[in-house]
């Protein structure tokens, strides 16, 4: 069994994390400048056998797709293309970046470390695939 990943998608950076090999428990990995993200995950996959890939939806409080959607979709096209055997999932992501700078302001972090917006998003990243994992085991 290999990992999955989880991709929280965003115009400048985007936050990755992974399962273990048992597909049990999500930890964050990095957060990535967008435009080096494919070239990040061909050096992953290479090194990590993995077996999906969650990519995020993002959808407002309405329900509301978000402006970014269409720049995910373009990504998930070459992700696709390039990645032929890793099928991609897509989860809402509806406030996994509030509940991550929640987790952040209460894991003792200081100002400066809490602000930092690459931990937000892969602490996101992995909320996101800890919510894929409870979801596929109900």
């Amino acid at each position: 069994m290999g990992q999955i990943i989880s991709i929280d998608y965003g115009k400048v950076r985007s936050g990755i994390a992974a399962t273990d090999d048992m597909q049990i428990i999500a930890s964050g990995v990095d957060t990535i400048q967008t435009n080096f993200l494919l070239e990040f995950l061909n050096q992953y996959f290479s090194q990590n056998k993995v077996d999906g890939a969650v990519v995020g939806l993002p959808v407002d409080l309405k329900g509301n797709i978000s402006d970014v959607e269409e720049d995910i979709l373009k990504f998930i096209e070459e992700f696709e293309k390039k990645f032929p055997n890793i099928p991609v999932y897509r989860l809402d992501e509806r406030f996994t970046s509030k509940i991550a700078s929640f987790f952040i302001s209460q894991s003792g972090k200081n100002k400066k470390q809490r602000q930092e917006k690459g931990l937000i998003d892969k602490v996101s990243a992995t909320i996101l695939l800890q919510n894929f994992l409870e979801k596929r085991i109900r």
